[in-house]
This record gives structure tokens, sequence and C-alpha cells, in this order.
């Protein structure tokens, strides 16, 4: 793969997360069909950026397994209740906890650091340190081999 087609992977990719956490952050406030959120997303001018199928996978993925996401997730929120979670660090940790559990093919610290950059672009002043060390704690035990690993460093 040439080095602007990769780039262009990862930019559509990151739109993708974007979308979806717009779209999981749509379906808390509205609780309508994800089929009638999705198609909605789909219809914008938007969409045509984005990895489309990522963004699906992760949207239709998070509103089937929301419940079993919330019970896995509310060990790490530190004592606070999943009920008092600003709507869009519920739809980042649950974007996060997807990847952590469907994507193993992207690295955990992507899918933390990926999280972490759309809170500081939408979520709460300090919401980005809630979202990288709730995704931390889970991809201890949701990655527990894959961060065993040695660090690779440039050089």
């Amino acid at each position: 793969m040439k080095r602007n087609d990769h780039q262009r992977q990862i930019h559509a990719r990151r739109a993708a997360r974007r979308r979806a956490m717009q779209a999981l952050y749509s379906w808390q406030l509205t609780r309508d069909d994800p089929l009638n959120i999705l198609a909605e997303f789909r219809d914008d001018e938007e969409h045509a950026k984005v990895d489309a199928e990522y963004f699906r996978e992760i949207f239709i993925g998070v509103t089937r397994r929301s419940q079993e996401f919330d019970t896995r997730m509310e060990p790490a929120l530190g004592g606070r209740p999943i009920a008092q979670l600003d709507p869009i660090e519920h739809a980042l940790l649950w974007l996060g906890i997807w990847e952590l559990s469907e994507r193993p093919d992207v690295p955990y610290r992507v899918v933390i650091n990926e999280a972490v950059e759309i809170a500081k672009k939408f979520g709460a002043e300090q919401s980005h340190r809630f979202i990288n060390g709730v995704l931390d704690t889970l991809a201890r035990d949701l990655r527990g081999a894959e961060r065993a690993l040695p660090r690779h460093t440039a050089g």
C-alpha cells in the first residue's frame, strides 16, 4: 500500500470513529432504532470521507452489546455510576471497549489514543484523562498479552 493510500485509510478510519461517537451520542439521547440512526448518518454528505464499513461495525456492534459493555466497564469507572457518565464519555468508552474486544488488529495504544483525541475535541475539559484511565484499565483485562510485549521504539 502506498503511503498516500495508507494516510487516507488512517484519516477515513479516524473519521469513522468520530462519526460513530456522534451516532452513539444520538442513540443515547433518542433511543431511536439503530438502523434509523445509521441511515441518517449514511445520508449525510460528511459520510463520504469516512471508512463507512468501520463506522457501521462500531455502531451496530456497540448498540447490540451496550449492556454487556456497561457491565464490563463498570469496575473500571472508579466508583462512578454509569448513569452519571457524560453521553460523549459513554460513547467513547463503548467505542474503545468495542475496539479492544473486537479488533485485535488495532493496537491497544491506538485504540486508547484515538478515543483520547476525540475526547479532547468533543468532551468536557478533563474527560480525556478519564477516558484514558478507564480504557487503560480495560486494556489490561482485554489485551493483557499485547500489553506485556516490550514497547518498540524508533531508532
